[in-house]
């Protein structure tokens, strides 16, 4: 969980915050999952048994490759800088017969022309689109219960106890889907390929690792799924934001990803390059019975399903005015500046408000959260509220404002519609760890997680979030004005709306 030290009160007992969240523990961004090296890493099939491949021989459609510049066509989501690390060079070096923005995404489809340093012609094949990877539109009308049901294996009548409720192997794959906003047709074919759970009775249960991670701090089926779609959205989010162009694997070994690569095979990618060495990473996603082949037996027609839903991005895409999410003439304090989303892996787009209301550390705080902008609740359970916005004529724009640690205690129902301004609920410390009062901010765009800074800038009743290396210690900025978080809510990360 997002680790914080314990909060010092003020002499006004002003509350402050710590951001913590429930399963799996996250670690420092950059950092990878250190699994044990001598752990067997084997699929519950003979795949793994599958005679090494060569990576670069199963790769298809080549970008074109003209007077030593690539003919590349931009993607849902590029932006100048992320191509530009994808390739290698910079990005005055990238030209278009379109003009092109440094700090707006680049229109899909748009050609453009980048040194090729590389030497040689990548080609690459597209595994997922990345519409089957976040928990897009894509996934809206999937009923994971009935899925399970009808598939008839283990997991159709699975229970674990998380926290203090017992849940269905539905609703953990449900839970986490929601949580990590991870595709749950992709959770539900991981856990069928690791453990044959979805369609299938195995003679043997093994219920401490059921997904053959035997990672130690990711015990048992909620976590383990946990740590597949924190995997997962590492690799995602790390292509999506240019954050590495390799694949490093646990033993030693290393490939180049080839740099017109979509962020949705990329995650796939490194997931997989996380729990198999490279010979058996190749075989799992390219050789024979290999996973892509179940996705498909078990979902059908993804591209076409992908057709109705991408591109996520659209060139010029523009953030929403929203306000801060408290009332006008109230002071709070900024607490957390800029930090990870949901857990590592996940962009850093995320502020932590505490109000300054002098209750007791951990309480249910009687100030109020506001909705930064009109929509509807389409989420309100373990303590998170999720709206999605609406514009004038009612219509869903795509984002959706998620708030976490809200009290249960007068929690807004969902399906509620709300203006700008409606309360929504208290802050607290429910929902995850916490080490004081407060409410975390953050966006989704379609369910993709969105960070802050360009091409979509967070800016709250006019102050800007800025970013920096440092997690939690960033600032607000309004003009001349600068707020600076700190978890003690001193005097300089104090802001009225």
């Amino acid at each position: 969980m997002k680790k914080r030290t314990i909060v010092i009160l003020s002499l006004l007992l002003i509350i402050v915050c710590g951001c913590n969240f429930p399963f799996p523990k996250p670690r420092d961004y950059a950092s990878e999952i250190p699994f044990p090296t001598d752990h067997p890493f084997q699929t519950p099939t003979s795949k793994s048994q599958v005679p090494s491949i060569s990576y670069i021989n199963l790769i298809q459609t080549p970008i074109t490759v003209t007077d030593g510049n690539f003919q590349y066509y931009a993607q849902s989501g590029d932006t100048l800088t992320s191509v530009a690390k994808h390739f290698g060079v910079e990005p005055n070096q990238i030209i278009s017969d379109t003009p092109i923005m440094l700090t707006k995404m680049i229109n899909p489809g748009q050609l453009l022309q980048i040194p090729n340093i590389f030497g040689v012609t990548y080609l690459s094949q597209k595994l997922l689109p990345d519409s089957e990877v976040i928990f897009s539109a894509s996934a809206e009308d999937f009923n994971i219960q009935d899925y399970i049901l009808v598939s008839g294996g283990y997991l159709a009548n699975f229970q674990q106890q998380v926290g203090e409720e017992l849940l269905s192997g539905a609703e953990i794959v449900q839970r986490v889907a929601e949580n990590t906003s991870v595709n749950p047709r992709l959770l539900l074919a991981v856990i069928e390929y690791r453990s044959h759970w979805v369609t299938s009775l195995p003679q043997t249960i093994d219920s401490t690792y059921p997904l053959g991670f035997h990672y130690s701090e990711y015990p048992g089926f909620f976590l383990e799924c946990s740590l597949a779609a924190k995997l997962i959205n590492k690799g995602y989010y790390g292509w999506r934001e240019g954050q590495f162009t390799s694949l490093a694997f646990f033993n030693g070994s290393e490939i180049r990803i080839p740099p017109e690569s979509n962020a949705g095979s990329v995650a796939l990618q490194y997931f997989f390059a996380q729990i198999y060495p490279q010979g058996a990473w190749e075989a799992n996603l390219y050789g024979p019975d290999n996973f892509i082949m179940l996705y498909q037996q078990l979902f059908g027609d993804y591209w076409q399903r992908a057709e109705g839903v991408e591109p996520i991005f659209a060139g010029g895409l523009e953030a929403p005015a929203l306000e801060l999410p408290f009332s006008p003439g109230e002071e709070w304090a900024l607490t957390g500046g800029l930090h990870v989303d949901w857990n590592s892996g996940t962009p850093s787009g995320a502020l932590d408000f505490a109000p300054l209301t002098g209750e007791p550390r951990c309480s249910t705080s009687r100030a109020w959260v506001l909705s930064a902008a009109p929509g509807v609740v389409v989420r309100s359970s373990e303590n998170i509220v999720v709206i999605a916005l609406e514009d004038e004529q009612m219509m869903k724009t795509g984002w959706q404002l998620f708030y976490m640690h809200i009290a249960k205690q007068d929690s807004i129902a969902q399906g509620t519609r709300v203006k700008l301004d409606d309360p929504i609920g208290h802050p607290s410390c429910e929902g995850g760890l916490a080490t004081g009062t407060h409410v975390h901010f953050a966006r989704k765009y379609k369910g993709e997680w969105i960070g802050a800074g360009d091409p979509l800038p967070l800016v709250l009743s006019g102050w800007t979030a800025l970013t920096g290396e440092k997690q939690f210690q960033t600032s607000l900025v309004k003009g001349a004005q600068i707020i600076t978080a700190s978890q003690d809510g001193g005097i300089n990360s104090r802001i009225f709306r």
